[in-house]
């Protein structure tokens, strides 16, 4: 029923099979995702919300039945809204203040509710321009427009609220498509809501491994019960998922496969090989300094990405020319002559050399051919040494990466922090 009293006929919504006490696998609840932009579905930006809502429902107990993608148009909106079958639907994208953001209102004419300014969030946004010293600008005030009779749920990311709208027996959640935005507005807001819908919990570990292949890494499990484990590989190597629901016991396992898996075990968890190499420096005191030539300052990159990098980062230098090698390094120049500037002993020499130039505990070389020209048949392109320097020893040690040249250049920033973080450890 509308607010001035008329009512509203929601268009072709599906009705679900006893809703709220649906008993789909056992009574899992089902959820679907769609994600909405032009620029998904034609290959301009990856749609990294669709992977992490799928990820996170599935934890939270939901059975992720259909992820769609689909543009700005109206009809491909409606369309989709209109296919909706699950419990849950979290729809994301199309919330912002320019013409071709329409999910709210196809939305409301889907599900048959009107569109009313809601004050409070129009003062929100106010103050947010005002923060930054700017006017809002009008467009901005049809961003706080909503559905009658939804749950506004706050942004502190950024000036589109999330909706919580129960329609026709299912929950919708609308949420901005910028993945930060995204992400705050489900984590604080939606999951809670979620918790209590589904009654019911996917536990998860996730161990992370890096320096051994997929294939490698099955092989040394392949004796083990792994009904429940996946194998997910990526630039930074391959995560080990095992899950369990309430009243199963995986410690047994988990700790069969970290003892198995052994040193290539970097983190569990989330946590990313910047945040644990800085962990482990700071845990025995000791700086950094590094020298980068192919990955071209992309390690201390990483490595200042984590907050307090300071307490353990002294510097970045990216020796890319033999020049530089020379001056900024003091990699003598008839080494780069005899072995070529792609070798063991010049990625020892970066790494001795800013060591001892900067004074720190820890000094890092990285040498290597990112692509895809430079190659030969001796040192073909994906070919890095990497270097080692500590008050014990140096460490230097050959790979042969595949992939285009950002690819290289990320596996190799991902072997030198792992080398440090077994250097340190």
């Amino acid at each position: 029923m509308g607010g001035d009293g008329r009512r509203y006929r929601s268009r072709g919504l599906r009705r679900p099979c006893n809703v709220g006490d649906t008993a789909y696998d056992g009574g899992t609840m089902r959820a679907e995702v769609i994600t909405v932009g032009d620029e998904l579905i034609t290959g301009l930006v990856v749609d990294s919300n669709s992977a992490y809502l799928g990820r996170r429902l599935t934890e939270l107990g939901f059975r992720v039945v259909r992820m769609t993608s689909v543009g700005d148009g109206p009809e491909e909106i409606r369309t989709a809204l209109q296919q909706v079958s699950s419990d849950v639907a979290v729809v994301t994208g199309g919330l912002g203040p320019t013409p071709d953001d329409r999910t709210k209102e196809v939305f409301a004419e889907v599900v048959g509710r009107r569109l009313v300014l809601d004050e409070e969030v129009l003062e929100g946004i106010r103050k947010r321009f005002a923060h930054r010293g700017m006017e809002m600008p009008r467009s901005n005030v049809r961003q706080a427009t909503v559905p009658e009779g939804s749950q506004v749920l706050p942004n502190r990311w950024g000036t589109a609220p999330g909706l919580h709208v129960k329609a026709d027996g299912r929950h919708f959640f609308l949420l901005p498509g910028v993945p930060r935005e995204m992400r705050g507005i489900f984590e604080e807001s939606v999951v809670p809501v979620l918790r209590k819908l589904s009654g019911r919990a996917i536990n998860f570990v996730l161990l992370r491994t890096t320096g051994i292949s997929e294939s490698a890494l099955c092989e040394k499990l392949s004796d083990l019960d792994l009904d429940k484990v996946a194998f997910l590989p990526g630039l930074e190597g391959v995560d080990v998922r095992v899950m369990w629901e309430e009243g199963e016991d995986p410690t047994q396992l988990i700790e069969e496969i970290r003892r198995r898996a052994g040193q290539f075990v970097y983190a569990e968890g989330e946590e990313r090989m910047e945040e644990v190499v800085g962990r482990l420096l700071k845990r025995r005191g000791w700086r950094i300094a590094t020298a980068e030539s192919c990955t071209g300052g992309l390690v201390g990159h990483r490595i200042t990405e984590v907050p307090g990098s300071s307490d353990y980062f002294e510097r970045g230098v990216v020796a890319y020319s033999n020049r530089a090698k020379v001056e900024l390094l003091g990699v003598p120049e008839e080494l780069i002559r005899r072995h070529g500037a792609v070798s063991p002993q010049v990625a020892s020499a970066m790494a001795k050399g800013v060591r001892e130039r900067t004074g720190v505990e820890v000094g890092l070389g990285v040498t290597g051919i990112a692509g895809p020209t430079g190659g030969t048949p001796e040192k073909p392109v994906g070919l890095v040494y990497i270097g080692v320097a500590t008050p014990e020893e140096v460490r230097v040690k050959e790979f042969r990466f595949v992939g285009e040249r950002s690819q290289i250049k990320f596996r190799a920033s991902q072997a030198a922090l792992d080398m440090v973080r077994r250097a340190v450890s």
